[in-house]
């Protein structure tokens, strides 16, 4: 099968899997709004491993452990900074629900890493179908409990559950877009430099939107089970970049 083929299928079926946090529709109404904080505290782990055992080493071993690599990482988190800041005070007149901007934050950053995730993917069906095959198998163990838990936040952060899944569902898609860059700029350009920049967003929404919610809010006889949702999400990403290697 032609190398645009398996770039192209490897990348739709992780697209769909922006569609697992559909499980929870079929859940009662009552037991969802319980399960939404502690797919929050998934969400946060799992988004802290995607950085710290996924995109940080990726990007160390594709261009190099040097200060220009961090200072890509400062400026994911400082452009989601600003970014934050300007959605406050766009969103400032607005009822309580839609004043919280971390869904649009979420939502962008998850974008931006699905674009690598199909960058990863293109680049390794165009080198040889065996890594492609092992690389979709990775981002796809990966991209299951990260994609719940971003369902989760965009509950939690007021949005309806349909407009949640069609949401995500589309920020999912960027993953075809970039498998198909790949493709076409493989041994023309370095496109690696995104992961880094993605690393910082998700450093970012982890540590200054989603652990304060966890740390902050919850009844103490609650934090156990934040806690052990928080664990499993870096547990899960730190395993799954353990069999990546």
């Amino acid at each position: 099968m032609p190398t645009l083929a398996w770039a192209l299928i490897g990348s739709l079926t992780i697209a769909l899997l922006a569609l697992s946090g559909s499980i929870t529709l079929v859940l009662p109404e009552r037991l969802f709004n319980r399960a939404v904080v502690p797919l929050v505290a998934l969400a946060a782990g799992s988004l802290l491993g995607g950085a710290l055992f996924h995109l940080l080493p990726e990007s160390v071993k594709l261009l190099g452990n040097h200060l220009g690599l961090y200072g890509l990482v400062a400026g994911g988190i400082a452009t989601f900074f600003f970014l934050e800041q300007f959605l406050h005070w766009h969103h400032c007149h607005r009822a309580r629900a839609a004043h919280r901007p971390l869904g649009y934050l979420i939502l962008i950053a998850d974008g931006l890493h699905n674009f690598s995730d199909g960058l990863a993917i293109g680049a390794a069906f165009t080198v040889d179908t065996e890594l492609g095959l092992v690389t979709w198998l990775v981002l796809a163990a990966h991209e299951i409990p990260q994609e719940l838990g971003d369902f989760g936040i965009l509950v939690h952060a007021g949005w309806g559950h349909r407009r949640a899944l069609v949401y995500n569902l589309a920020s999912g898609s960027t993953v075809i877009l970039g498998s198909l860059l790949a493709w076409a700029l493989a041994g023309r350009a370095d496109v690696a430099v995104l992961l880094p920049f993605a690393a910082g967003n998700f450093l970012y929404i982890a540590l200054a939107d989603l652990v304060p919610e966890l740390t902050t809010g919850p009844a103490p006889h609650k934090r156990v089970i934040l806690t052990g949702g928080f664990v499993v999400g870096l547990t899960l990403l730190a395993l799954t970049a353990t069999l990546a290697h």
